[in-house]
């Protein structure tokens, strides 16, 4: 079965992504279901609503396995299913609906009340609903439209007026959608899974488990807990309960699946105080499924003992809504794509270091067909304007370097553009751009970003800019792939320097970049798409020479030795890792990238982001290119990588096919 696995990826330890799937929970949530003889497919929901559309449209799947949390907002759980239904695909999980009631804490206990499920005393508190000055105390606040005990921390309990009114404050500030105040109810969390068919003498709820904290959490199951301090927190299962309470926690629990009508899998909360009597506290539609999680401890105990046996559950119960026997889907969208590709044939030929391998080319066409497409292999030689003539494809998914001159990368889409053929990445203008370093660096001056001050040099003899000063990087101006970046080009003063740029003008026939050299970490991020941007996570290059001027240069990247790489980043704060994020995506327009380019950063002595380079024809060889690793990192397979540059192109074909249609009707 064809299986389109829709998730959000955690790439950064922020309680903005506490909700989100880690990259070890993805890799084994896909395994398991590889090993059950599915297809999968990995769509990471973060980006762009129309390019996931576009995406599941391509993927065309019998089934869409869902874990998607959502971004923003209190129907943002509900976004994903409701959008699988207006694309008629079959889906795990709870409809729009359910999962729309249950990220509402408030009114989720108001439905399973009516259904004879105890609930706390408590009310939903908004800037215009303010809580009674009369309401009991000792209290308990939370958010009341977020999951993964955001919001829930030490202060949650409030014991006296004053604590309760501060906090209150706080949180409405933080969570403007509105507070949950409730009695605070003395006694231990448990949990009660649901996996439909798994247990139907208990209305499928599981066994109850219990937590047991290697850490002073002050009775409470709080966010620190829950995220950071995991480590501390052992799931016990059966809970440590006398077996009359566990039997009624299943019955109530039953009821709460029942009334809010649940489907495939779930989890609810309760609060169980030291007399044995429980109180429902939440009720979870997308419960965890990280492996030790809490279903796959319950589940264990009717007999299914591995993630893989727990996800065919799932998978079944979702596919009695679907007969089994229903046509599979026919790909609509499938077009004849263009690869257009430079061949490098020598293996250590420096003037072929930007040029593909085989083995490259190959992996892109396979990948590119994974998607329902046909595809046309064209080198970027001589005879490629006689064959763009003969109009034999749809699109091309370009990836061709030139071989000579400052705008050998703008040739092709030039080409392309004469025969009004659709095709991936930047235009002309972009492609000339982006290769001359220094107009670049000027362009995202202008746009008020920081690149460290630089000079273009055709002699070596020319005054350096204002500010400049030793060590100097030397480079030239209008290569790839850290061609003419060696140890050497780091220069320390003008008799170096003049050498520096003789060796490059020799070399490489061109004018040379002289820059200030950048004391700071180095990194590359990705970005993908076109109206609307998708950053992936930062790749960190971490020199490991002992260098005082380490470079990221040529050399390195042949062999990586002194070198290490880390995506994400290990030690990466939350104001770094914004503004990087925010400065890929204004390097990206400034410079008019679309659909595809990899950015490389360094910061400067003052920890300021400065724009190196951008490459908007990054290279794609699986698992070696810096946008491969960084792709895997962020969840996606090379498969799903090479469909997202894919995608944007598609779009722009389709459009252009409807208002040629339209024309064509109009004029009719």
């Amino acid at each position: 079965m064809r299986i389109a696995f829709t998730h959000n990826l955690r790439t950064l330890p922020t309680v903005a992504q506490a909700e989100f799937d880690s990259p070890e929970t993805i890799d084994a949530l896909v395994a398991a279901l590889e090993r059950l003889g599915h297809e999968v497919t990995r769509v990471d929901v973060t980006a762009p609503l129309p390019e996931v559309v576009a995406q599941l449209r391509d993927i065309a799947p019998d089934l869409v396995f869902n874990t998607a949390e959502g971004t923003r907002g209190p129907h943002r759980e509900a976004l994903y299913p409701a959008v699988f239904e207006e694309l008629d695909l079959n889906y795990t999980g709870s409809t729009p609906h359910t999962c729309v009631v249950t990220l509402d804490k408030h009114l989720t206990k108001r439905v399973v009340a009516d259904a004879g499920v105890p609930v706390p005393r408590g009310m939903l508190v908004t800037a215009t609903s303010p809580l009674p000055g009369d309401f009991p105390l000792p209290a308990f606040i939370k958010p009341n439209f977020e999951g993964s005990s955001k919001g829930v921390t030490s202060r949650s309990l409030c014991r006296t007026r004053e604590e309760l009114e501060g906090r209150l404050a706080e949180m409405l500030v933080t969570y403007g959608d509105g507070v949950l105040v409730e009695e605070f109810i003395d006694g231990v969390d448990v949990v009660v899974p649901y996996l439909a068919g798994a247990c139907p003498e208990h209305a499928d709820a599981l066994e109850a488990s219990g937590y047991v904290f290697g850490l002073d959490t002050g009775g409470i199951y709080d966010y620190a807990a829950k995220n950071e301090d995991y480590d501390a927190v052992t799931v016990v299962t059966p809970a440590p309960l006398p077996a009359a309470t566990r039997l009624e926690l299943r019955r109530l629990a039953g009821l709460a699946f029942q009334a809010l009508q649940v489907r495939d899998l779930a989890r609810v909360d309760f609060r169980v105080r030291p007399d044995g009597s429980a109180v429902f506290l939440e009720l979870n539609a997308l419960p965890s499924l990280e492996p030790g999680a809490s279903i796959y401890e319950s589940a264990a105990l009717v007999g299914l003992t591995t993630i893989d046996a727990v996800l065919a559950t799932v998978i079944a119960s979702a596919q009695k809504r679907r007969p089994a026997a229903k046509p599979r889907r026919s790909r609509s969208t499938s077009v004849k794509v263009g690869l257009i590709y430079n061949l490098r044939r020598q293996a250590n030929d420096e003037a072929e270091a930007e040029f593909d391998s085989e083995g490259t080319v190959e992996a892109l066409a396979a990948a590119i067909r994974s998607h329902g497409h046909e595809v046309l292999r064209l080198e970027a030689g001589p005879e490629l304007p006689r064959l763009l003539q003969a109009g034999a494809f749809d699109i091309a998914f370009n990836i061709a370097e030139g071989y000579r001159g400052r705008g050998r990368e703008a040739l092709v889409p030039a080409l392309l553009e004469l025969h009004q053929i659709e095709y991936t990445g930047s235009d002309p203008v972009t492609l000339a751009l982006t290769l001359d370093k220094g107009l670049a660096k000027r362009i995202i001056r202008s746009a008020g970003l920081h690149s460290a001050a630089s000079v273009v040099m055709r002699t070596g003899r020319e005054a350096l800019a204002p500010g400049m000063e030793y060590p100097l990087m030397v480079k030239p101006i209008a290569e790839g792939s850290s061609k003419g970046v060696f140890a050497n080009n780091v220069v320390h003063d003008r008799e170096e320097l003049i050498a520096a740029v003789g060796q490059n003008l020799a070399r490489y026939r061109q004018p040379a970049l002289v820059e200030a050299f950048l004391s700071g970490r180095e990194f590359t991020i990705g970005v993908l798409g076109e109206s609307r941007l998708r950053v992936l996570p930062p790749l960190e290059v971490i020199f490991t020479s002992g260098s005082k001027t380490p470079i990221y240069g040529y050399d390195e990247k042949k062999s990586s030795e002194g070198v290490r790489f880390e995506c994400p980043p290990k030690e990466l704060d939350r104001k770094l890792a914004k503004e990087l994020e925010t400065t890929a995506k204004r390097c990206f327009k400034a410079l008019g990238c679309r659909d595809v380019a990899r950015i490389d950063f360094r910061l400067d002595a003052q920890g300021r982001v400065n724009f190196i380079e951008c490459n908007p024809l990054p290279g794609l060889a699986p698992g070696w290119s810096d946008l491969c690793v960084i792709g895997e990192a962020a969840g996606m397979d090379y498969k799903a990588l090479v469909g997202a540059i894919l995608q944007p192109g598609l779009k722009r074909l389709r459009d252009a096919r409807r208002r040629a249609k339209s024309g064509t009707a109009t004029a009719e």
